[in-house]
């Protein structure tokens, strides 16, 4: 078996993200190594016409919201593996989550995936393909079930429950 004596775990908050984050608890345990989060935040790329807002009017209540809902994760995963930590970033997520590999130097990454589909899918790829093709280190990777996806994978971020 390859010791693991410190993995990196993404989160989006989903349900692909849930799953990514138990097995990663189970893994830690299993290996009595360190467990760190990482949540990748971006400011939406559109903007309307005419629109008088200031950056830090937008900014701030979304760093904010991504740090309670980072927070409440943390809180979460610490009630099987009290030493975790957690990594906010803002920006591209995949390339957020290069350089915190980078940074971090972990001996595993734990991501959710979606069994995504559609045009960006095939021309933009998704952000879980993107790191795996990049990473310095081995990417597992951890797909929702059928039960989590009708649960309510609707792209908001809901509280994580890890019992």
């Amino acid at each position: 078996m390859i010791p693991f004596e410190k993995i990196l775990v993404t989160t989006d908050f989903g349900p692909s993200s849930e799953r990514a984050i138990a097995v990663a608890i189970e893994l830690a345990e299993l290996h009595g190594a360190a467990l760190t989060l990482l949540h990748v935040w971006d400011v939406p790329s559109y903007a309307y016409s005419g629109m008088e807002v200031a950056a830090d009017d937008l900014l701030y209540p979304l760093r904010d919201r991504a740090q309670v809902h980072l927070d409440q994760a943390l809180r979460a995963v610490q009630a099987r593996v009290p030493d975790a930590g957690c990594i906010l970033r803002c920006g591209d997520a995949w390339k957020e989550i290069d350089e915190a590999i980078r940074e971090t130097a972990p001996d595993l990454v734990v991501m959710g995936g979606r069994r995504g589909h559609g045009i960006a899918r095939a021309i933009l790829g998704s952000v879980t393909e993107k790191v795996v093709r990049s990473s310095v280190v081995p990417v597992l990777t951890v797909h929702a079930t059928t039960s989590d996806r009708a649960r309510g994978e609707r792209g908001l971020p809901r509280p994580i429950e890890l019992v």
